[in-house]
């Protein structure tokens, strides 16, 4: 067996059939797996007039290159193609053991097409080597704790699962993929891929195998293994006690944290709702995606009160500062039962937080009213509103309709202004990571290919301490400060990131300080090749140029690189980012011409040519 295994599945849920695509080294070499080679199958095979939610609209479901190897965090999967929501390219990228599973199954990706008649979840058994399609009637309408957990009792109690809860049935445009059991759940969350899931009636996949990777040279892999793991612990330790949580209170003193739909500079409370006060009191243990060395992972439980929340994965920070900050909950507790929720019922709790913030403001200025809610009062900071917004937002119940078509939407539907204060990118609510602050990251929201996505650059690490002198950043650069050398450090940071998720590793190893160099010696290692760190980072720009092609056939212009209003005109009235605002004008034309794009925001022929893309 080779470190990947060279086969996907095809499922034709119309008809329940399958069959297995083989994938040959030359295209591995050519687009990596994961993310990577789903944009290459689905630029090959897209329709850009085709509804994501129209039965003929097919999933891309790939693990990434290195998944079920010793590598680092080798746990990243990746769901693709376009999103319900933002009417674009979308990559949901979720760690846990799934993936690793799949890949003992003997697969690198499923490619599903078509949809059931009635509910259904495939068995993927790897033991046997049956592909089943299982009647799901009895799970359909369950939350994902539920389902999730029924399902590893009907099959295995060893395999892995992931699926759909309510929002997902229910076509929510923020629905997500939960992935493991209640106790333990991660979410492939953002864009809405799992309302694909619930168009196509398939309630979830579930997993087992038993291959195992093999290596060029496994001693000298492990020996490779064995250092970057104990290189990536030495600068993790804050990640792998608290968890991203860990970084709350630093964000409100940066200037980061976004507070009140992102109207507020401070907030004195953050110092009360931290990852050390929240794990303090409620964690059970720490938990590992596969093959992790950090485990950022931890579950938590409440378990009296009016917020009693069961044993269940903890809150993260994107979590913490939607629910928390940005709809200025003060109560920790009902917090975590907020995302406990959203596990349940399969919600991307960037985008509901969100929304939810954004109805809390047009509540405010008279666009929606009390008529509207049933006699709710969106009242900012008020946990019970909030809770049973996610409720009403997974069931499409009351109000909860209009918002479960994400932000965008639900602004243009009531118009008189609300598209003032819609945060968005391209219909991808902003991730809650503040551009005024670190205003590399308004150039990255602006043309990163999912939206306002902060994963696809990450470069606000460098303005809270990080270097990386490899990728060129061997030192802090002013964070405030719009210039030239902005543009190009969000540039640079998404080619390096745009190769996480096609070889399926955490990119919070970058975080603990693996730069392009340490990154390609894990990939020369597990696949003996003789990769230089600049061709991870050629790889890196090809990968997001063509998810570019594929936007730009989808609409996308340089017309939809911008800012919403709020983070472009609408300055922090005070804290450490007071008054600053980023200056696009100044730093897309730098980016452009770094990228290679005309003035249309299309790459040029000649870029293409020397990626060896099509033109």
């Amino acid at each position: 067996m080779s470190v990947y295994a060279g086969k996907y599945l095809r499922i034709d849920l119309t008809h329940r059939t399958w069959e297995e695509i083989p994938i040959s080294e030359d295209q591995v070499r050519q687009w990596l797996l994961g993310s990577g080679f789903a944009a290459h199958l689905y630029y090959q095979e897209m329709d850009p007039d085709l509804d994501p939610l129209d039965p003929r609209a097919t999933l891309y479901i790939f693990n990434g290159l290195l998944v079920g190897t010793f590598a680092p965090t080798a746990s990243r999967t990746s769901f693709c193609g376009r999103s319900p929501l933002t009417g674009i390219w979308n990559e949901s990228n979720v760690g846990h053991h799934w993936g690793a599973e799949l890949r003992f199954a003997g697969y690198d990706g499923i490619v599903i097409t078509g949809a059931s008649e009635t509910p259904v979840y495939l068995y993927i058994n790897g033991l046997t080597g049956d592909i089943a399609f299982r009647d799901a009637s009895h799970l359909w309408g369950k939350d994902w704790f539920e389902a999730g957990d029924a399902i590893l009792a009907e099959t295995d109690p060893k395999a892995q699962v992931a699926g759909i809860g309510i929002a997902g049935e229910n076509l929510v445009k923020m629905a997500g993929i939960p992935v493991g059991p209640s106790h333990y759940v991660r979410i492939a969350g953002r864009g809405g891929m799992g309302a694909i899931l619930g168009s196509k009636k398939l309630k979830a996949i579930a997993v087992r195998g038993k291959k195992r990777p093999d290596y060029p040279d496994r001693k000298k892999f492990l020996a490779t293994v064995k250092a970057q793991n104990k290189y990536i612990k030495e600068n993790s330790t804050a990640m792998s006690l608290l968890g991203t949580a860990g970084g709350f209170q630093a964000t409100e003193a940066y200037g980061d944290l976004p507070l009140k739909n992102w109207r507020l500079g401070t907030w004195p409370k953050a110092k009360e709702l931290t990852g050390s006060v929240l794990y303090e009191k409620y964690l059970i243990r720490h938990t590992h995606c596969f093959s992790c060395p950090i485990g950022c992972g931890k579950e938590v439980e409440v378990p009296e009160g009016p917020y009693q929340a069961p044993r269940g994965e903890g809150v993260e920070y994107e979590t913490m500062a939607g629910f928390f900050g940005n709809v200025l909950n003060e109560n920790m507790e009902a917090g975590i039962l907020a995302n406990t929720l959203c596990n349940r019922y399969g919600l991307d709790t960037i985008s509901t937080s969100a929304t939810i913030a954004f109805a809390m403001e047009a509540y405010e200025k008279g666009l929606i009213t009390e008529e509207d809610t049933g006699g709710m009062a969106l009242t900012f900071g008020d946990p019970d509103v909030i809770l049973e917004l996610i409720r009403q937002i997974a069931h499409r119940e009351g109000i909860g309709d209009l918002l479960a078509e994400g932000s965008r939407a639900a602004a243009q539907a009531l118009g008189r202004g609300a598209e003032d204060f819609a945060v968005h990118v391209k219909g991808l609510e902003v991730a809650y990571h503040d551009p005024r602050g670190f205003v590399s990251m308004a150039v990255n929201y602006a043309t990163a290919n999912r939206g306002g996505c902060h994963l696809e650059a990450l470069s606000y690490w460098n303005g809270y301490g990080l270097t990386l002198p490899d990728l060129g950043y061997g030192e802090v650069k002013p964070r405030l400060e719009s210039t030239p050398e902005q543009a190009k450090m969000a540039y640079d940071w998404q080619n390096y990131m745009s190769v996480y998720n096609p070889l399926g590793l955490c990119k919070f190893i970058a975080k603990g300080k693996v730069g392009p160099e340490r990154a390609t010696e894990i990939v020369n290692s597990a696949l003996g090749w003789t990769w230089q760190p600049n061709d991870l980072i050629q790889m890196g720009e090809k990968l997001f140029q063509l998810k570019r092609l594929i936007n730009n056939r989808l609409g996308v212009t340089a017309k939809d690189d911008i800012l919403p209003k709020r983070l472009l005109q609408d300055p922090r009235p005070d804290g450490s980012a007071a008054g600053n605002l980023p200056d696009l004008d100044l730093m897309l034309p730098v980016y452009y011409e770094l990228r290679g794009w005309d003035e249309e925001g299309r790459p040029t022929p000649e870029r293409l040519q020397a990626l060896g893309l099509p033109s």
